[in-house]
């Protein structure tokens, strides 16, 4: 019998499977059986992935969700409905962007139902997988633990990545005032395009904010971590707040209590992903509040590059070597 029939009766696809935890070469393209969707899950042809920072530290076991070796790598992606499982409220054929623990970098991917959500005509498979991980986590900082109100301030670190990018998407649509952090001059004129109010260079940031809001922000959003901590916090208002998101730079900075005291600033944690388990309905009730947004074009990721499924490691190095400005993408 022909490989070709054999295919045909597994009903095979393709996946980005990582075997060892040894880095982004690791990774390897495989035939697998396409999955069949569990109770209260879909599954979803992916039309495009999303790459991730925290799928760079899943390839050299430095990511706290631990998954056994060998398993199907990604975390996001947009596609259409191709499967339905007790329970799930969606239709073969809905157009859904949806968020798994593992799974999304294959052509077809597993994903709860209740992380999954269904996109309006206006936005296309490319701006959506590059939405998920991303906007709901800017969301669930700036909205959820930061409480950002219109008006207020915020300043945003690694201001033209992925995440960094859709903070100051996210809080201009809040209507706040942001301050946008980067590295270089090519980064500087992305965030500009954006629309970020201000925009400055991470060398010496602590003394340009200070020109623009003499008496402090109201927020940091940091993914960066780093040195660039104890800076962060002498830049906050009085009862300002410091959101960490991350830690891109490698460092784990240390918080040095006696400063919280002098302006009454606080350092909050975002955890999003965790917070979704005690509140499976938090991701659909994000989408509809942000949904007006996504649908007015506020919400629309730059996308940095997109790579073939067969490239998924050079996709995951040139994340690695921190020069992104936006998002990367996987095309089945």
């Amino acid at each position: 019998m022909s490989s070709l029939v054999l295919k045909r009766q597994r009903r095979l696809m393709k996946a980005v499977q990582l075997p060892e935890l040894s880095g982004p070469e690791a990774l390897q393209v495989i035939d697998t059986d396409i999955p069949e969707p569990p109770a209260g899950c879909v599954v979803v042809e992916v039309h495009t992935a999303g790459v991730t920072f925290p799928e760079l530290l899943q390839t050299r076991g430095m990511y706290q969700t631990k998954h056994q070796v060998p398993f199907v790598i990604g975390s996001e992606g947009a596609g259409t409905v191709h499967a339905v499982g007790k329970g799930a409220d969606f239709q073969v054929g809905d157009r859904v962007a949806f968020i798994t623990d593992k799974g999304a970098w294959a052509q077809y991917a597993v994903a709860p139902a209740t992380h999954t959500v269904k996109l309006p005509d206006e936005v296309d498979f490319e701006a959506a997988a590059g939405m998920p991980m991303n906007v709901l986590t800017a969301d669930f900082a700036l909205r959820h633990r930061g409480k950002l109100q219109a008006g207020q301030s915020v300043l945003i670190h690694g201001a033209a990545g992925g995440l960094g990018s859709a903070l100051v998407q996210v809080a201009l649509a809040m209507e706040a005032e942001v301050i946008a952090v980067v590295s270089t001059e090519e980064k500087a004129a992305i965030v500009k395009e954006l629309g970020a109010q201000h925009v400055v260079l991470a060398d010496g940031f602590k003394d340009r904010v200070k020109e623009i809001k003499p008496r402090g922000v109201d927020l940091v959003a940091d993914p960066v971590g780093g040195d660039r901590f104890t800076d962060s916090l002498r830049c906050l208002a009085t009862y300002g707040t410091l959101l960490v998101l991350g830690f891109t730079a490698g460092g784990i900075p240390e918080v040095k209590v006696n400063r919280l005291l002098l302006n009454n600033i606080s350092v909050a944690g975002v955890g999003w992903g965790a917070a979704t388990v005690p509140n499976p309905g938090l991701i659909q009730e994000q989408w509809q509040t942000l949904l007006p947004h996504v649908k007015a074009g506020k919400l629309n990721p730059r996308i940095h590059a997109t790579f073939p499924l067969e490239n998924a490691s050079a996709a995951l190095a040139e994340l690695d070597n921190r020069t992104v400005m936006g998002k990367i993408l996987l095309t089945p």
